[in-house]
């Protein structure tokens, strides 16, 4: 399924927006833990590690564990479910993700919210969502970090020598983070933590749906 006619890219940017909100709710409302990227938890995990103040080992790995307890339940699905038609894929896969960070968003409304059952249903759902994007093998959407993304739009543009190539999806991956970290920052400060998580499993969902009506989602996906 070439790109041009998936309805892949439309969905990994609403996915992307979702990680924003995420990232707000953990950073923000759970401690200076990342659930959507792995990167800084494992710099934090240093940090903790040698005992500097303000960093707690326990956190960082629960969000490392539950993500790669989430990735590898992406694994087998994506095992049994890749060679179906794509859009039973999504579907499952909206399914779980969806659900996790609605029973994230539940444990937010608890009066003294459950911090570690909202790191680990986050984290969980984002090692799922990681590994599934993985396989998916869709160019410069990652939906969860942009580090490649923003060398990529740096590498390979004319000052660099190079044509540009897939200029406006990575910025529109840029911008999708930003726009949902924003977004997300505005909630947990003026609402709490329940409501970007309620509008991040609500997106997931929502977006899965639009996409799957697309026809080439009844195509296995070739990437």
């Amino acid at each position: 399924m070439r790109s041009s006619s998936s309805p892949l890219p439309g969905l990994l940017l609403v996915l992307s927006a979702t990680t924003g909100l995420v990232d707000a709710v953990s950073v923000l409302g759970l401690g200076k833990v990342f659930t959507a990227n792995m990167t800084g938890n494992v710099v934090f995990l240093g940090f903790a590690a040698v005992g500097t103040p303000g960093f707690a080992v326990k956190p960082y790995l629960v969000a490392l564990l539950t993500f790669l307890i989430g990735a590898l339940v992406a694994g087998r699905i994506g095992q049994s479910l890749g060679k179906r038609p794509l859009r039973q894929w999504l579907l499952a896969a909206a399914g779980i993700e969806g659900g996790l960070l609605g029973l994230a968003a539940i444990c937010a409304l608890a009066s003294a919210p459950w911090i570690d059952a909202i790191i680990a249903l986050t984290a969980l759902a984002m090692g799922f969502r990681n590994a599934t994007i993985r396989m998916l093998k869709v160019p410069d959407l990652t939906t969860t970090v942009l580090t490649l993304t923003l060398t990529g739009i740096a590498a390979d543009s004319p000052l660099a020598g190079g044509t540009g190539p897939n200029l406006p999806r990575r910025i529109a991956a840029v911008a999708s983070i930003f726009a949902g970290a924003a977004a997300g920052a505005l909630m947990v400060t003026h609402w709490g933590l329940a409501l970007p998580l309620a509008l991040a499993a609500g997106m997931v969902v929502l977006g899965t749906m639009l996409c799957v009506a697309h026809p080439a989602a009844a195509l296995v996906h070739n990437p």
